[in-house]
């Protein structure tokens, strides 16, 4: 069993760099590690929140789940990444559930610990509004696409977005299932694969499992659909 030392791990996170190893210091009694499997739950929408998460390993992700069972995944996070910081400050309770996407392992920093180092250093707490400020920026980006670009255009920004250039092209490691993918783009899963079955026929990517070869990569970055 993977096991990490939660004073390095802090240091090497944006977040908590610019703390002397002093601050640091007195998030680790506050600091400890939640280890999880693929499935399992870590918070209920409705849940009390006592403070913050961060992604070790594996991927975790955000959803609402309707009366109907359905669900619509707002975000998925991966290592390196934090959540639940804003509903922390807020001292409200989760209004979202938060499950493993696979087999992971995190860290959850107690909403005290955070506290007390926000009451030590006025620039610990203004990295941390950067920090939602931009999640919050990027929340509204989605809901704008949403709003103005249809199927295929979400789609392709996707995979644009997520790309790896090379002389070839490009290539697309989708990290998480297509279902996921297709809700956190606000798309059925249908849709999702009918998009990708379009683009594949028009000879723009070509689909191998979760792996997307872009045959071309400046036609792709112009397309538009008919």
């Amino acid at each position: 069993m993977l096991s990490i030392n939660i004073r390095e791990f802090l240091k090497h996170q944006p977040l908590f760099q610019q703390l002397s190893d002093e601050q640091r210091e007195l998030l680790v009694p506050g600091t400890r590690e939640v280890r999880g499997e693929k499935g399992q739950v870590i918070f209920q929408k409705g849940d009390p929140c006592d403070g913050m998460y961060l992604v070790v390993y594996g991927k975790v992700k955000l959803s609402l789940i309707a009366p109907s069972g359905s669900e619509k995944v707002m975000e998925i996070f991966h290592p390196g990444q934090s959540f639940a910081e804003a509903v922390m400050f807020l001292q409200r309770p989760y209004p979202l559930l938060g499950q493993f996407v696979e087999d992971g392992m995190l860290l959850h920093v107690s909403s005290e610990v955070i506290h007390q180092a926000v009451r030590n250093d006025p620039g610990f707490a203004l990295h941390m509004l950067a920090g939602l400020s931009l999640r919050l920026h990027a929340l509204v980006r989605d809901v704008e696409r949403y709003s103005v670009e249809n199927a295929t255009q979400r789609v392709v920004n996707y995979l644009l977005q997520v790309c790896k250039p090379h002389q070839q092209g490009a290539n697309v490691h989708l990290p998480v299932n297509k279902n996921l993918i297709a809700s956190r783009l606000n798309l059925t899963p249908e849709t999702f694969s009918r998009v990708l079955h379009q683009l594949s026929e028009e000879g723009l990517i070509e689909v191998n499992g979760r792996d997307i070869l872009i045959r071309q990569l400046p036609e792709l970055e112009q397309y538009q659909p008919g």
